[in-house]
């Protein structure tokens, strides 16, 4: 017969996993005092006998033992044996008197630590990123990251190092970000946008989606409603409502923001914020005309609302020069987002909000709470990038090719989908919107099982009624993945 300890440690110990067999026995062992099965004062196996039991090499449990003594698990009592510590508590958890379990998850096969004993917010079911895996991806809009030299960026990352390291800025500091970069930053806004901003309305961010967290947490509390577009970035709903806000849709037409209907929401709720995309609205690309820029503001200012202004692809406009950012004539109102990952590349991580002193010193101290400061090295190294010219020679660059990805894009469009789908021309940004004439969910059913992975069309609506679409990003795709792409979702919508 089978002693409890062997049944126990058997069902915990594999030698097929990665883990070191000396750890899989430490964990067992401590996993089962935790649980009560060995108790205090227990006396375990010689290491000869576990060894010959476990079928693995005596060492392997004399250093098990050693270290689990060490750390206070176990203790010795000469010729008497290794003893779970007298000292730990005595329990017998989830076991009886005889050492065997109730119910006992490790003899199932199923580890304890895959369900936790207290509560935590879970995620959503359908996660905010696109999955990964094989296939063709049809992001949101994302930039190339291929297009931006490698070695360049590596040559960048050793100078900003030595830089800074000459300096003594690799030190803990201003949570802000680099005094040069949010220099820089704010020269460009004002240079280029239109935005009268000094470094000290800067705070450099990991993102824009940071930004826009950091935002959020400065502006309301539990009970708040946020306004959106009833199409709109599923991930600022997502951050609204884990800050305890309330999601308030409302609609858009050729021009922008339902107006009449932002102004009734103002009127029955308690509203704090407006999240806006106006430049290039996410997910249909349109841009909100000045009269109804206007218009929002005025809104804004009667009831004492923010707007949150993300621009987060605005070097990306293909047609005329864009529309300054609303931040520009109204930056008391107006919270600015912006990215330094689209123009360079996602996996760079930099974004900056831009918005009066106050506020941001407030988000500054969120980042304090958070982070205790951004990544100085990376920040340096963007600054580096701008200074030397190198971010405005990748921006004319990735222009261009971006330029000629949109036109064959829309073509490819045309050409497959016609009569089965309907977009318009993009004036600016990294995608189209596109609306397809069948069941949109049996479309990307068909689609996903060919292998294509996108963002599902509910993930842009914040209510059901809103308009069915897909958003489809061009920037990332070389013409013959692009080609691949839609040849495999015009397959699947005419199935």
């Amino acid at each position: 017969m089978l002693r409890p300890w062997q049944i126990s440690l058997g069902a915990q110990i594999d030698a097929g996993r990665n883990t070191p067999m000396y750890m899989q026995i430490i964990h067992a062992l401590i996993r089962d005092i935790e649980t009560g099965r060995l108790t205090s004062g227990t006396f375990l196996p010689s290491s000869r006998e576990l060894a010959s039991a476990l079928g693995v090499n005596r060492k392997t449990v004399v250093l098990a033992y050693e270290d689990l003594i060490a750390q206070g698990w176990l203790s010795t009592e000469g010729t008497r044996g290794t003893v779970v510590s007298r000292s730990l508590p005595k329990s017998l958890g989830p076991f009886d008197a005889t050492g065997l379990a109730r119910s006992d998850p490790a003899t199932r096969g199923v580890p304890l630590d895959d369900e936790p004993q207290y509560r935590f917010s879970a995620p959503p079911e359908r996660p905010l990123a696109l999955p990964g895996g094989v296939g063709i991806k049809l992001d949101e809009g994302a930039p190339d990251g291929r297009l931006f030299p490698a070695d360049q960026l590596a040559r960048a990352y050793r100078s900003a190092v030595q830089r800074a390291s000459r300096a003594n800025r690799l030190q803990y500091r201003d949570p802000r970000g680099t005094e040069r970069l949010r220099e820089q930053i704010a020269d460009m806004l004002r240079s280029q946008r239109g935005l009268n901003f000094t470094a000290d309305n800067i705070c450099i961010t990991r993102g824009s989606q940071n930004g826009l967290f950091l935002a959020l947490q400065v502006l309301i509390h539990p009970g708040d409603a946020v306004i959106v577009e009833e199409l709109t970035y599923e991930p600022a709903l997502a951050a609204i409502r884990a800050l305890g806000g309330k999601v308030i849709p409302v609609g858009i037409d050729a021009d922008g923001i339902d107006i009449a209907e932002m102004e009734a929401a103002c009127r029955r709720h308690s509203v704090r914020a407006v999240f806006l995309t106006p430049h290039h609205q996410f997910p249909t690309t349109i841009a909100m005309r000045p009269e109804r820029r206007l218009q929002v503001l005025d809104i804004a200012r009667q009831f004492g609302v923010a707007i949150i202004e993300d621009d987060y692809d605005h070097e990306f406009h293909f047609q005329s020069q864009p529309l300054l950012p609303m931040a520009g004539y109204a930056p008391s109102q107006v919270l600015y987002l912006g990215s330094m990952s689209k123009l360079l590349l996602p996996a760079l991580r930099i974004g900056y909000l831009a918005a009066p002193r106050p506020v941001i010193e407030a988000i500054a101290h969120r980042v304090s709470l958070t982070d205790g400061m951004g990544n100085t090295i990376t920040e340096e190294t963007c600054a580096d990038l701008i200074e030397s010219g190198e971010v405005r020679r990748h921006a004319r660059k990735a222009w261009r090719i971006y330029a000629e990805r949109r036109s064959a894009f829309a073509e490819l469009l045309e050409s497959e989908l016609a009569g089965h789908a309907q977009f318009t021309m993009p004036d600016g940004g990294l995608a189209f919107w596109v609306r397809f004439e069948g069941d949109l969910e049996a479309i990307e059913e068909r689609a996903l099982a060919a292998g294509l992975r996108f963002a599902s069309h509910r993930s842009f609506m914040s209510r059901s009624s809103a308009e069915k679409g897909l958003r489809l990003g061009f920037a990332s795709l070389d013409p013959t993945e692009a080609g691949l792409a839609i040849a495999a979702l015009a397959r699947a919508t005419k199935a």
